[in-house]
């Protein structure tokens, strides 16, 4: 059987009815067949930190220990990037700082730790920023970077402006919305160069945003997110129902190929397909 390369892209603080209302883009690839979308519901807290580490190990808050977004330390569960060098893939990271805290280092150094190349660390090749309003379109173009020039198995990214515009002015406001737009249309730029060098690709979100401009809580607004994923392995189309976060790492897992940690839930997504053999 065969190693395929995953790009997993995290939308920070994209709402789920708001990604329906406002990409374009992946509304087109999902009418083309080409993308399929789910609904998922977060684990709580719907915080930051304790939700990438949830993302990346398929753990929840109360089993990896990440509680809150204070908790500054290194992972010690066996993360996506973990179990893809286990198995000899290679990995990449454009994404916040917090994501190099959980897997390579923390404390981050913000004057030493931006850019990051070291086969002994999970994130071999990483390009971190620290400002929430850094351009996601400076992001994107690092992710390109990294494509071009590592060529990683795994490759993280992770955009910030949604989230750092639904603090400043809600997710009931036209910059909010209209954030989501613009990512929508750089991701209209970034998916295609994926697909020509024979990614599977996976976007979703965190956490939601509420009107109140936060989250945290309990409710649809902070909880639900979108899950698209644009692969040969799973069928297309718009998926009924509500889905758990604990879903994405075994399906990256799936897509790449490799085996589960075993504290990761069985992989009981609707649609996916069993990989072909080479």
């Amino acid at each position: 059987m065969r190693n395929n390369k995953v790009a997993l892209i995290v939308v920070d603080a994209l709402r789920f009815d708001t990604a329906c209302s406002h990409m374009g883009f992946m509304q087109h690839l999902i009418e083309r067949k080409m993308a399929a979308r789910y609904e998922v519901c977060s684990e709580v807290p719907s915080l930051s930190r304790p939700l990438y580490e949830t993302i990346l190990t398929g753990t929840p808050p109360i089993v990896h220990g990440v509680t809150s977004n204070m908790t500054v330390r290194l992972s010690v569960q066996n993360s996506l990037f973990h179990l893809a060098k286990s198995n000899g893939l290679t990995t990449a990271a454009a994404a916040y700082y917090w994501v190099s805290e959980l897997y390579n280092r923390a404390p981050f150094m913000h004057m030493e730790d931006r850019l990051q190349f070291d086969t002994q660390l999970p994130i071999e090749n990483g390009l971190f920023y620290f400002e929430d309003h850094y351009p996601d379109s400076h992001l994107f173009a690092d992710a390109v970077w990294l494509m071009d020039q590592k060529q990683p198995d795994f490759l993280y990214i992770h955009p910030m402006n949604v989230d750092d515009d639904g603090h400043k002015f809600t997710s009931d406001s036209l910059q909010y919305r209209n954030r989501v737009l613009a990512v929508d249309a750089l991701l209209s730029m970034f998916i295609p160069k994926c697909m020509a060098q024979g990614y599977e690709i996976i976007v979703t979100a965190d956490h939601g945003m509420t009107r109140d401009g936060n989250h945290g809580g309990t409710t649809a607004e902070d909880r639900h997110v979108p899950l698209f994923v644009i692969s040969n392995y799973v069928k297309a189309g718009i998926k009924n129902g509500i889905v758990s976060q604990l879903q994405i790492a075994p399906l990256c897992c799936h897509l790449l190929n490799i085996e589960p940690s075993e504290e990761m839930v069985p992989l009981l997504l609707e649609g996916v397909h069993a990989l072909k053999k080479a």
